[in-house]
């Protein structure tokens, strides 16, 4: 039955194809673009109504994961005639006040992501009332439709986590470590419990401060000088991946490094046998994928999915898969 489950995550993935361009090396911005079109270019693609759609995610400083994100969104923007808008703030708070702020302007639609979901349920119910389409992506799928979402673009969180775990038996791994980059995010919560729920091992969380990499190296490093018989380390996300890295250097620990997300130093890691495996949802996707969807929501009233969730992931991602993989993570499209 995991397997099932995770299966279906995968042909999610698959069933959605893009043509992929263009890159963003900014590294996890915490201000509006103000680029006049925000990569969107001057709509060569299609003749429909110029249309404004901004984006606000939980990204905190210096996450390159959310470039990903960005460059499939302003590829979309290019093709659709969108002025595309960025914003994000890690806090909470910070971000219902960003997506305020596009309600506010009267956006034609808004891409939110819902980490923290409670934090954004009553801005989110403004957005509707004002008539602005929502389309939520990344985390928090299980509260979307709850929030008035036409739907979530991203993977079962549970269920990567699940696939994490049945990964981990394959490799003969025993004790786990399940590092948090930030505190309170359920999608990250819901990826250490899947972990747990399928590994015959046993599992253990640990909080860093994900956006201090010499403070999470230096926790990471102290759990495993304090606890040698932890085999695999499991990362959230690509940076975490590398700070896990050098940790378990200076510790002088054998365990594996294994991470959730993929970049370009992430396949690097890959190819020199510094990390195990990874776990791809697919950033680029849920970028040009919301675009997409609220631009053929605006012109022609489809919804992606049925109302559904479309699946971007998971997948799993190991040296074998360097090759095809290195030129898309390099342009920062995978």
């Amino acid at each position: 039955m995991r397997t099932s489950r995770t299966a279906r995550g995968v042909v999610g993935c698959l069933a959605v194809i893009a043509l992929v361009a263009g890159c963003s090396s900014s590294g996890g911005k915490d201000d509006e673009d103000k680029s006049g079109d925000g990569g969107g270019g001057g709509g060569t693609g299609v003749n429909t109504p110029r249309l404004k759609i901004a984006m606000v995610t939980h990204s905190g400083e210096g996450d390159t994961f959310w470039d990903i994100v960005r460059s499939g969104a302003k590829q979309a923007a290019r093709k659709d005639n969108v002025q595309f808008l960025y914003a994000n703030d890690k806090e909470a708070k910070g971000q219902a006040e960003l997506v305020q702020s596009f309600v506010d302007k009267k956006v034609d639609g808004i891409i939110v992501t819902l980490a923290k979901p409670e934090a954004m349920r009553s801005v989110l119910g403004k957005a509707k009332a004002a008539g602005i389409p929502v389309v939520t992506i990344n985390s928090g799928g299980e509260f979307s439709a709850e929030f008035g979402a036409l739907s979530h673009i991203g993977q079962d969180e549970s269920v990567a986590g699940e696939a994490v775990g049945d990964e981990l038996d394959k490799r003969g791994r025993k004790k786990a470590l399940c590092v948090i980059h930030e505190q309170g995010n359920v999608s990250l919560e819901q990826r250490c419990a899947g972990v747990k729920k399928t590994f015959g091992g046993s599992v253990e969380n640990l909080n860093v401060e994900g956006t201090n990499a010499p403070a999470s190296q230096s926790s990471i490093s102290a759990k495993l000088q304090a606890t040698k018989d932890i085999d695999a380390v499991v990362t959230l996300g690509a940076p975490i991946a590398a700070y896990s890295v050098k940790a378990k250097e200076d510790a002088g620990s054998k365990a594996e490094i294994d991470t959730f997300d993929l970049n370009a130093e992430v396949v690097k890691r890959l190819k020199a046998k510094e990390v195990g495996f990874a776990v791809d949802q697919q950033p680029y996707l849920q970028g040009y994928l919301s675009v997409d969807e609220l631009w053929l929501y605006k012109t022609n009233a489809n919804v992606l999915g049925g109302g559904k969730p479309v699946l971007t992931g998971p997948a799993i991602v190991t040296a074998k898969d360097v090759p095809k993989l290195e030129k898309y993570t390099a342009r920062g499209t995978r």
